[in-house]
C-alpha cells in the first residue's frame, strides 16, 4: 500500500522522469517558458545559465539548488569571463543518501535533525561547467527533481526515521479486508454439500414411501387373494368345488338341475343324464343314470327309468327321479339325435378322447373304416358325435354307451360359449321345441353356466351306481346321491304321502311285490330298496327324523310287524321310513292290512 502524497503543495507542475530503484516514481519541476534575451546570430554571446541578467546590472544573482542550500555567485558577463559553475559539491557525486535525508524544499534540515552537506543527484552525475576560454558552453546546474518522499526500507531490529508528522501507526489506517479468493469456491462447496444431503435425505423419503406403497399393494393383493379363494371355496375348510371337506353341509348347497333326455330316431332307445350346477361349491357334474334304474310311476308300481322315459313321458319321469333322488330337478332337455348333430356344428366340432372304434352306421359294405378312431383328442363333427354317443358294441353293458354319451355332453360345453346371450342364440338356432316350462332363455343360461365350469376345469362326469334289480346299492346313496345330489332326501311337501323303502331279506323273492301292494294301499309311496344278499330272522323298520316316529309305527303295523321293531337309525336314500322285511314277515298278515 503505497504512502499518501504530501509533498509540494504549490502551484508548479511536475513531471515524471522515470523511476528510483525501488521503483517508485521520479518527478521534476516543469521549467517555465522565457521569452527570448540578447538573440546573438553570430554566436558570440555567452552561453547563459539560470540567474542570467539580461539588463547587464552587473551582478547575477546566485542560483540556488533545492538540495544545498548555497549556490556558489556566477561572474557577471562584464568581466569578460564566467565563472565556472559550481558543482553540487566537489564536482564528485556524493554516496547517496538516504530517503530520510532527504529535503525537497531546502531548509538545510534533515528528517533528524541535521543539515545536508551535500546536494543529492538522483542521476548520478556532476554538473561542471567549463570556462568561456574552453568554447565550450558551460552546464548549468538544472534544478533538482522532485521526489515525494518515500520511505526507505528499515534495516532489520532499526525502527524507521520519518518526519513526526508521516509517522504513521496502525490505527490511522482503515484498512479493507480483502475478500478471500475461494470464498465462492468455499461457498459454492457449502451449498453443494447442503444439496447433497438434501437429495440424500430426499432420496430416502422416496424410498420409504415406495416401501410403504409396496407393502400396502401387497397387503391388497393378498386380501384380495383370500377373498377370491374364499368367494371360490378353495380355501382349506371351505367349499371346494366338492373335491375335499366343505364349510357348506351338502344338504344345505344349492344346486341348480337338469334332466336331459338322449332320442335315439334312428336305431331307437335314449340315454338319460343329470345336468347340475352346485352353485354353493362351483362345480358341475354330468349324472349320468342307466336305464336300469328302478322308479315308481304314479299308481306307485315299480318301473325302469327307460321304461318311464317312453310311457310316462318327460314330466311323470321327472316326478319319480325327485322321489327317488331326492333332487329338484327345474326342466326336462328332450335332446333327439339330429339336434344333437346340429348343437356340435354349430359350437365347431368337439375334441375329445374316444374308448373305441365306431363304424358308420350308414356303411352298407363291412371292412370299410371306422367313422370315430379310436385314440386321444379326436374332432368329432355333428354326425361322428352323435354316431359316438349312441355306439353300443355287441355283448357291451349299456353303461358304456352312457359314458360316451357323457363324453359328448361334456366337449359340447367346453366348445360353448360362457356368454349368456351367445349361448342362448346358440339354442334358439337349433330351432328346437322344448318341454315347457323350460324356455330358450332359461336353457341358454343354465347352459352358460355349465360351459363356464367346463373350460376351468371344474365339471367331471360321474355314473349313478345301481344293482341288476335297479336299485339303488350303497355305494350310490354315500357318493353320488350324497356329495353330488345332496346326501339325504329331499323334505316332502305338506301333505304329501310318506316314502316307504322297503329291502326283502326274506330270502323269497315275491316278498317285495306283496309288501309294495300292501304299502301303496296304505297310502304310502313305496321305493324299492332292493335285495339283501343274507336273509335275516327279524325285520326292522328305522327311522331318522324323529318327526316321521309315528310314521314308522303306522307302517309297520300296515306290513302286520310288531311296532316294537321300530327304532332310529339309517334309511335307505330319499326314504323317510326304511322297512327291511325279515323272515318273520306273512304276506297274509301285510294283505289284510
Amino acid at each position: 500500500m503505497n504512502d499518501r502524497y504530501d509533498g509540494y503543495a504549490g502551484g508548479d507542475q511536475y513531471e515524471l522522469v522515470g523511476y528510483d530503484e525501488f521503483g517508485q516514481p521520479v518527478y521534476r519541476q516543469v521549467p517555465q517558458q522565457q521569452p527570448p534575451q540578447g538573440y546573438d546570430p553570430y554566436g558570440a554571446a555567452q552561453p547563459q545559465g539560470y540567474g542570467y541578467d539580461p539588463y547587464a546590472t552587473g551582478r547575477q544573482q546566485p542560483v540556488q539548488p533545492y538540495d544545498t542550500g548555497q549556490q556558489p555567485p556566477v561572474s557577471s558577463y562584464d568581466t569578460g569571463q564566467q565563472q565556472t559553475v559550481s558543482s553540487y559539491d566537489t564536482g564528485q557525486q556524493p554516496p547517496v543518501p538516504s530517503y530520510d535525508s532527504y529535503d525537497p524544499y531546502g531548509t538545510g534540515a534533515s528528517a533528524s535533525g541535521g543539515t545536508t552537506s551535500a546536494a543529492y543527484d538522483p542521476y548520478g552525475q556532476a554538473a561542471n561547467t567549463a570556462g568561456a576560454s574552453t568554447g565550450q558552453q558551460p552546464r548549468v546546474a538544472e534544478q533538482t527533481a522532485y521526489i515525494p518522499h518515500q520511505a526507505g526500507p528499515a534495516e532489520d531490529g532499526e525502527p524507521r526515521a520519518g518526519r513526526a508528522d508521516r509517522d504513521y501507526r496502525t490505527e490511522q489506517f482503515a484498512f479493507v479486508e480483502e475478500q478471500e479468493a475461494d470464498s465462492e469456491d468455499v461457498i459454492d462447496w457449502l451449498k453443494f454439500t447442503e444439496n447433497r444431503t438434501e437429495r440424500r435425505e430426499e432420496a430416502r423419503r422416496r424410498a420409504r414411501s415406495r416401501v410403504v406403497a409396496l407393502v400396502v399393494v401387497l397387503a391388497l393383493v393378498a386380501v384380495g387373494g383370500v377373498g377370491y379363494l374364499w368367494y371360490a371355496g378353495k380355501l382349506p375348510g371351505t367349499s371346494s368345488g366338492g373335491k375335499t371337506g366343505t364349510a357348506t353341509p351338502v344338504g344345505a348347497q344349492n344346486r341348480d338341475v337338469l334332466v336331459v333326455h338322449l332320442h335315439n330316431t334312428k336305431g331307437g332307445g335314449t340315454s338319460t343324464a343329470l345336468l347340475v350346477d352346485n352353485t354353493t361349491t362351483k362345480q358341475g357334474t354330468t349324472v349320468l343314470l342307466p336305464n336300469s334304474l328302478a322308479l315308481t310311476d304314479d299308481s306307485g308300481s315299480t318301473t325302469t327309468l327307460a321304461k318311464s322315459v317312453d310311457d310316462d313321458g318327460s314330466s311323470g319321469t321327472q316326478d319319480a327321479l325327485d322321489t327317488v333322488l331326492g333332487t329338484n330337478i327345474q326342466g326336462t332337455w328332450r335332446l333327439d339325435t339330429p339336434y344333437l348333430s346340429n348343437l356340435v356344428e354349430l359350437v365347431g366340432n368337439i375334441d375329445i378322447t374316444t374308448n373305441s372304434d365306431v363304424p358308420d352306421p350308414d356303411s352298407k359294405k363291412k371292412g370299410e373304416p371306422p367313422l370315430v378312431k379310436k385314440g386321444a383328442d379326436q374332432t368329432l363333427s355333428g354326425k361322428m358325435a352323435v354316431a359316438y354317443a349312441t355306439y353300443r358294441a355287441s355283448g357291451e353293458a349299456q353303461n358304456a354307451q352312457l359314458e360316451r354319451f357323457g363324453q359328448v355332453m361334456q366337449g359340447v360345453l367346453r366348445k360353448l360359449s360362457s356368454d349368456k346371450q351367445a349361448a342362448t342364440t346358440t339354442v334358439q338356432t337349433l330351432a328346437q321345441i322344448l318341454d315347457p316350462p323350460l324356455t330358450d332363455q332359461d336353457l341358454g343360461a343354465f347352459l352358460a353356466k355349465l360351459a363356464d365350469l367346463a373350460k376351468g376345469g371344474d365339471y367331471k362326469t360321474a355314473l349313478l351306481p345301481v344293482q341288476q334289480d335297479g336299485t339303488l346299492s350303497e355305494s350310490a346313496s354315500s357318493s353320488v346321491i350324497k356329495d353330488v345330489l345332496g346326501g339325504t332326501a329331499k323334505s316332502p311337501d305338506a301333505g304329501a304321502a310318506v316314502r316307504v323303502g322297503i329291502k326283502n331279506a326274506t330270502g323269497s323273492k315275491s316278498a317285495t311285490e306283496q309288501a309294495r301292494v300292501v304299502v301303496v294301499n296304505g297310502g304310502y309311496t313305496f321305493l324299492d330298496s332292493g335285495t339283501a344278499t343274507t336273509a335275516q330272522s327279524v325285520s326292522e323298520i328305522t327311522y331318522t327324523d324323529a318327526a316321521k316316529k309315528n310314521d314308522a309305527v303306522e307302517v309297520a303295523k300296515t306290513l302286520g310287524l310288531p311296532t316294537s321293531s321300530v327304532k332310529k337309525g339309517k334309511v335307505t336314500s330319499n326314504a323317510d321310513v326304511s322297512v327291511v322285511l325279515g323272515q318273520d314277515y306273512k304276506v297274509s298278515s301285510g294283505s289284510t292290512g
